[in-house]
């Protein structure tokens, strides 16, 4: 057999040379534009907040002097007492006092869990026509939708706080009805916006079907629509429900009353309140990492699907369910899927009361006895609705009118300044968030990590990070380390990661493992297939992370700044104390001008990412 020799063909090498690179992808160029935009205007917050070695001492001895006053912990049910001794020094005991302040802990637990259901059911209930409206397949006009969707823009930017101080004002303090009221209209701008979402993402037959038998729209919408967009509201008002207590935390800043109103009564009690401050914050934590595990099995049991997330409550939760599965379950799936379409038709329209059927509608049943029970248990004075104090808000010649807004004695000058001071703890926090998660996200990742044990610890300080709500730990910061924008920024930074964290590794663990395989088998080594594969494809969905994680940071920046960071909350909470709704409706117009700059950049850049 004779072997032909391959020649080289003259000029290859020059013409491959010479072959034109293709251009880089849209979504790879604004990618990385974005994350060079976050680098630099980061650098230049923290260079505006001040930053330096100096900062950083000072913030240390702060919080060693703030835990020296917090301890010895006063837990409910004892009294810490002190007794100066010869040498100087305090001797502090410990003693019983009984279990009243105990049952005093756990009404304030049960009013603030009845504030929360109560207000997300009345913001899940206000959501259906404003989703209606929103969603572009339901509809009936254009400007409708408009409207509709400048709600929830509106209902997103402007802080509950702001409509607990008004609604109080009007009803005349009327008791829970301005916090129920308020956490209800400030909720509408997600869960409307999810609800639309769900909406639009239907399968168009049944309601399609409906029509061309003579339906009416009521009919096409409540027949055709709500019972395949119900499971994914209810997640959506579940969660809500989460976000919303440990957003309760804030609202005692204006006296609502909860856990909330205890945490900042014990900040401003003097030494004996601060030993309050962190069993208060600890039984924060707990309630609300009991109320996601609740809240995750109420969304596994009535929604039948396996939860994916990767917090604690999912985690319980997938533990539960596979523990309750068992062999007649599989069996009876089993036996359905050979069935044909009409008889699985028939089955569904002759459905038996099976223990899973009963099982659900007894949770329904519960879940409908536990919002009656929190709107009976909260008791909102619902008359003082029908004769709020109009004229004084609106009349001007009153001291607290709404109209027309201005600034007070402030320029146009010192609120730009608030301004950028809020942005600047909001892209500070962010790229010190981002440059944390860019080594706890990639380890926690299962393609990434070296082995199982890195993993799972990188995954547990993000799982310990998320279980903390994120304003306790910007209030605790605050407190701690000094009144100031350079506390909130770290508060909301550290805060920033349990978040992001997991995001970056969930991001990774979902890109195509055939460019990182081919790599590994061509001999590369672990750290080059992570920077030749795993991170350029995880980049687009790294950024759509980061703008997310930007918007969340402007809206606490602003609430922070209520509790003592400074920027255009601190304005917003002079006037708010002084009953200056005229100034207070200024503030929040220029907090919704915010908010929508960066929530229509935000929109921008995910649809170039795509």
């Amino acid at each position: 057999m004779t072997t032909v020799a391959s020649r080289p063909v003259p000029g290859l090498a020059e013409r491959i040379a010479n072959v034109p690179r293709p251009a880089p992808r849209l979504s790879t160029v604004v990618s990385y534009g974005v994350i060079v935009a976050i680098l630099a205007l980061g650098v230049w917050s923290f260079i505006g907040l001040d930053y330096s070695l100096k900062s950083l001492d000072t913030t240390g001895k702060n919080i060693a002097r703030f835990l020296g006053m917090a301890t010895p912990m006063q837990w409910p049910g004892w009294e810490v007492t002190g007794e100066r001794l010869a040498d100087g020094t305090t001797a502090y005991v410990t003693t019983w006092v009984g279990f009243e302040p105990i049952w005093e802990m756990l009404l304030t637990i049960v009013i603030t869990l009845a504030l929360v259901v109560a207000g997300t059911a009345l913001a899940a209930v206000l959501s259906v026509p404003v989703a209606y409206g929103a969603a572009r397949n339901t509809t009936p006009h254009a400007l409708v939708m408009a409207v509709c969707r400048g709600i929830g823009v509106i209902a997103r930017a402007v802080p509950d706080i702001v409509f607990v101080v008004i609604f109080a004002f009007l009803w005349f303090n009327s008791g829970t009805l301005p916090a129920i009221v308020a956490i209800g209209l400030h909720s509408v701008g997600m869960i409307s916006k999810m609800f639309a979402d769900a909406i639009e993402q239907i399968d168009e037959g049944p309601r399609l079907a409906i029509r061309s038998a003579g339906g009416s729209k009521a009919q096409e919408f409540w027949s055709g629509v709500v019972p395949q967009v119900l499971p994914a509201w209810v997640a959506v008002t579940l969660h809500r429900a989460d976000i919303n207590l440990r957003g309760t935390v804030i609202l005692g800043v204006v006296g609502v009353v909860g856990i909330g109103y205890e945490l900042d009564e014990a900040l401003h009690g003097g030494p004996a309140g601060m030993r309050r401050v962190i069993p208060l914050v600890v039984i924060i934590i707990v309630l609300c990492v009991l109320f996601e595990i609740v809240s995750s099995l109420l969304r596994t049991r009535l929604l039948g699907v396996q939860p994916t997330g990767r917090g604690l409550g999912d985690t319980v939760a997938r533990a539960v369910s596979r523990r309750q599965a068992g062999e007649a379950d599989a069996v009876s799936t089993a036996t359905i899927r050979m069935l044909d379409r009409n008889a699985r038709i028939e089955a569904a329209m002759h459905r038996p009361w099976d223990r899973n059927r009963l099982g659900n509608t007894l949770w329904i049943w519960i879940g409908v006895l536990v919002v009656v029970a929190a709107f009976v248990y909260a008791a909102p004075d619902v008359t003082k609705m029908l004769a709020p104090s109009w004229n004084e808000l609106v009349d001007p010649e009153r001291d607290r009118a709404i109209w027309p807004p201005h600034f007070g004695s402030r320029s146009w000058a010192d609120v730009m300044a608030a301004v950028i001071t809020t942005i600047q703890i909001a892209f500070a926090a962010t790229l010190m968030g981002a440059i944390i998660s860019a080594v706890v996200g990639p380890l926690s990742a299962r393609n990434v990590a070296p082995n199982s044990w890195v993993r799972n610890t990188f995954r547990g300080i993000a799982l310990v990070i998320r279980a903390i709500p994120d304003l306790v730990v910007a209030i605790l910061f605050i407190i701690a380390a000094g009144i100031g924008p350079q506390a909130g920024a770290l508060a909301l930074g550290i805060g920033g990661v349990g978040l992001l964290a997991k995001l970056i590794g969930d991001s990774m663990e979902e890109v195509p493992n055939g460019p990182e395989r081919a790599l590994a088998a061509g001999g590369s080594t672990r750290t080059q297939v992570f920077f030749s594969s795993t991170m350029p494809m995880s980049v687009p969905a790294m950024v759509s992370h980061l703008m997310y994680l930007l918007e969340q940071n402007i809206r606490s920046a602003t609430l922070l700044g209520i509790v003592g960071a400074g920027g255009i909350g601190f304005l917003l909470l002079n006037a708010l104390q002084g009953r200056h709704f005229d100034e207070v409706l200024a503030y929040v117009l220029v907090i919704i001008g915010m908010v929508v700059l960066v929530e229509s950049a935000s929109i921008l850049i995910r649809r170039a990412l795509k």
